[in-house]
């Protein structure tokens, strides 16, 4: 099995040497106060930032497969609340995008994968035996649009999210770059204001 390692220390010898760094310094904090949930696709790594007028230092990228938060309490959200406490980020993106690896998924035929490539039944039950779903867990979405907006809602009511922050949810097509809003979250935080009136 072949590795891109040596590839990768080979060249990034090269990049310091030469300095080509330089164009991409910057801070911690994001310019643009933001920070975005976005898939790990490969298709989004330049397209996204590009689609976005996006630059290095601009924003903080959080990415997970299907732009999903799966737990309140998980990595995804922790990451989300230090970028919106701590890294100065005051408004939240949540981006998911057509055609995704996400949507296709079956558990069951994941699990069939991992036996295959040597995880055992034993420690497959054992996962089980410990109260975790593993099938729910590992399950994918039919819908980007219906996910998105799910996740938007999860963290826009996390109780430890500030209430005047912007959660809006977008879908990018991985082809053209092309964003469609779901929830402007201005727009949601306007409504909420007015109803508390």
């Amino acid at each position: 099995m072949g590795t891109s390692l040596n590839e990768i220390l080979s060249f990034n010898d090269s990049f310091v040497k030469f300095k080509q760094y330089e164009p991409f310094i910057t801070s911690k904090y994001p310019d643009k106060k933001s920070v975005i949930l976005t898939c790990m696709d490969t298709r989004l790594v330049e397209l996204l930032p590009k689609a976005m007028n996006m630059r290095n230092g601009d924003v903080k990228i959080v990415k997970s497969a299907g732009a999903q938060v799966s737990h309140p309490f998980g990595a995804i959200m922790r990451s989300i609340l230090v970028a919106v406490y701590e890294l100065k980020a005051d408004e939240v993106y949540v981006i998911g995008h057509h055609d995704c690896g996400m949507s296709a998924i079956d558990p069951e035929v994941m699990i069939g994968h991992m036996v295959e490539r040597g995880i055992s039944e034993e420690i497959i039950d054992t996962v089980k035996y410990s109260g975790i779903d593993i099938v729910e867990w590992l399950r994918g979405f039919g819908d980007v649009s219906t996910s998105v907006l799910k996740s938007v809602d999860l963290i826009r009511n996390h109780p430890l999210m500030p209430k005047m922050t912007p959660v809006h949810g977008l879908v990018i097509d991985p082809n053209t770059g092309k964003l469609d809003l779901l929830a402007d979250g201005n727009i949601y935080l306007e409504d909420t204001s007015n109803i508390q009136k």
